[in-house]
Parts: C-alpha cells; sequence; structure tokens
C-alpha cells in the first residue's frame, strides 16, 4: 500500500486529491497543520479524523512516506515539491505547481536528478466526462476534430478568500491558475504535445480589489485544430454550483458540448454530455464514469510510468500557462466613483 503524507493545507483541493488517493487505496499517514487558512486546516481535519499531525520535517524525513500531496500557496509550491523529491519522495501538487518560470526550472531539474514524479491535478484527469470527451474525440466519431472551445467561469467567493488570493506574485496570475486546465485540455483533446498561444488577453473589470484579474481569453493552435479560451470570477451567486463549466467541440463529421457542472434548467448534477453526429443526437450522462487519475498515480509510484499524464506534458502545459499569462494584453475598468 502506498503512503503518502499531505502539507500545505492552503487550499481546498487538499480535500479532493486526499479523498481520490485514499479511495484509490493509499494510506495518508500525515499531514502537517502549517497553513494560511485556518478553516481549510478545520475542513481537513474534519474529513480526515484519524489522519495524524505531525511536523513537516518529520513527513520529509520519513522513509516509509512514498509521496507527498501538496496545496500550499501557489508560490510556495514548487519549492516545497522540490525540496520533497530531493527527499526521496514522489509529489503530487494542487494546480498551479509554479508560479514562475523559475520555479519551473528548479522543479524540472530536481525531477531529472532524483528520479522523482511530479505531478499536477489539473481538471481533465479528475472529470469523467472530460476523460470520456478525450476517448470520443480519439475514437473517431466527431470526425476530424477542427475547434476546442473550453469556457471556465468560477465563483469568487470573496469572504472566504485568504489575502494570497488577490495577490498575484503568489498565484501567479488568473492564467497560471486557472487557465491551466484549458491548456492541458486542449493538448489532450487534439493529441498534440504542445501547442501556440496565439492571443492572450486579461482583464481587471471588478470592483474590488483594485488590479485583482477577474477574466482572462486566449486562443491556441496546432497543425490542425484552434482554440479559444475564456477564464473568469463571475458566476453569480445565484447559481447553485461554483461554475457553468462548457466545452464545445467541432469536428468534420460532429460536434460535442461538455456542461461539465450542471445544467441550469434541465437534468440534475454534473457531467452532461450532448453529441451530434452524421445520423443523430444522443446524450450521455457521464457522471458515473470511472476517474482513474489517482489510482493510476498511486500504481505509477510502484512502476514509475505515469501514463495518464506524463512527466513532460505537466512541463509543457506549465510553461505554456506561464507563457500565456506573460504576453498578455490587459485591460483595466475605469472605476465608478
Amino acid at each position: 500500500m502506498a503512503r503518502f503524507a499531505a502539507i500545505g493545507l492552503d487550499h481546498r483541493h487538499v480535500y479532493d486529491m486526499t479523498e481520490g488517493l485514499l479511495a484509490a487505496g493509499a494510506e495518508c499517514v500525515g499531514y502537517n497543520s502549517d497553513t494560511t487558512d485556518p478553516r481549510v486546516l478545520a475542513g481537513f481535519r474534519k474529513r480526515f479524523p484519524s489522519v495524524p499531525e505531525a511536523p513537516r520535517e518529520r513527513l520529509l524525513d520519513d522513509r516509509s512516506i512514498d509521496f507527498i500531496v501538496l496545496s500550499a500557496v501557489p508560490c510556495d509550491r514548487a519549492a516545497l515539491a522540490v525540496e520533497a523529491m530531493r527527499r526521496g519522495k514522489d509529489v503530487m501538487s494542487d494546480k498551479p505547481g509554479v508560479t514562475t518560470m523559475e520555479q519551473l526550472k528548479a522543479v524540472r531539474q530536481a525531477v531529472r536528478e532524483t528520479g522523482r514524479m511530479w505531478s499536477i491535478c489539473v481538471g481533465r484527469v479528475a472529470s469523467p466526462a472530460l476523460q470520456e470527451a478525450v476517448r470520443i474525440v480519439r475514437s473517431g466519431e466527431l470526425g476530424k476534430l477542427v475547434q476546442v472551445v473550453s469556457l471556465a467561469p468560477h465563483r469568487l467567493n470573496r469572504a472566504l478568500r485568504p489575502s494570497w488570493f488577490f495577490d498575484r506574485p503568489a498565484y501567479g496570475g488568473i492564467i497560471n491558475d486557472i487557465g491551466v486546465h484549458s491548456i492541458d485540455q486542449f493538448l489532450a483533446l487534439a493529441d498534440v504535445p504542445e501547442a501556440k498561444i496565439e492571443t492572450s488577453t486579461i482583464g481587471a473589470f471588478g470592483t474590488a480589489p483594485e488590479g485583482f484579474e477577474d477574466l482572462a481569453e486566449f486562443t491556441l493552435s496546432s497543425p490542425s485544430v484552434r482554440g479559444y479560451c475564456r477564464v473568469d470570477w463571475f458566476t453569480p451567486d445565484g447559481l447553485p454550483d461554483w461554475g457553468d463549466g462548457r466545452l464545445f467541440l467541432v469536428g468534420t463529421d460532429g460536434t460535442l458540448e461538455l456542461r461539465k457542472n450542471l445544467d441550469i434548467e434541465g437534468r440534475a448534477g454534473g457531467n452532461h454530455m450532448f453529441v451530434a453526429g452524421k445520423e443523430r443526437t444522443r446524450y450521455v450522462d457521464c457522471s458515473g464514469l470511472p476517474v482513474t487519475y489517482f489510482h493510476d498515480f498511486v500504481t505509477a509510484v510502484r512502476t514509475r510510468d505515469m501514463a495518464v499524464l506524463p512527466q513532460e506534458h505537466v512541463f509543457t502545459v506549465c510553461r505554456m500557462a506561464l507563457t500565456a499569462q506573460a504576453m498578455a494584453t490587459r485591460y483595466v475598468a475605469e472605476r465608478r466613483p
């Protein structure tokens, strides 16, 4: 049984990663209580009451622990990952795994020198609907894929956010933070090792704090597929979920639409898929389909083969997100009195 510990309890994503790994058969043998958000720590203790608390150094030095789960402040994740790898542990990090190119270079060097794995839990690998979309595209049912449109609105939940959430150097910017999901999806759907960032724009259009990046758009291209992505923090409070995420695929023989989180006036739950082809349309409820990422990661700790999210792919996704963030044209709305 693979053994892991949780370090950096600064974001609620640590709950999902821990739950996924436990369901995959791994054992969480400890957590470090250092946090910038006591509510996250309290939530972890409530969800996993049998997991013992331990000092960070003890967890990192424990040779019986195979890997570390990280959900620290984003700008701190790379250094923690490097430290863990140099002490003989694989790493599963919350996204974004890095906030600068220098951090990405340091992580890449640590992977090369230690032989450890560094994985980032992006949305695609934890989504049954996205996994099914990739399968359908690669089956040829849509013909040749032509365009990918990814819409990823998020709810701000301002009152629940710690101060680092609004500090761009701390989180790395909106594209690096949440646009990374869309970049990963595009590469997987287009089935290419990397793509070109054609255009990138970032806006600060909300009310406060001034300068907070709340909307971004970027376009990508591979030799045969075009992509458009929008991410934002404008999910209205009346929506019964954190965002109405959608994915639209256009192929030469068909189209596919995902309503990832909810169907606002239709079927209950999430993971809704609609496919239109040459002869018919069909609806697919993807909610019961398997998600294998956590099981595959646990297996890869033993086999050293992370096929579901290869190491070079993770590096490329991070580099592309940082590139799109850095090259963006920026817009700031005028503030009303």
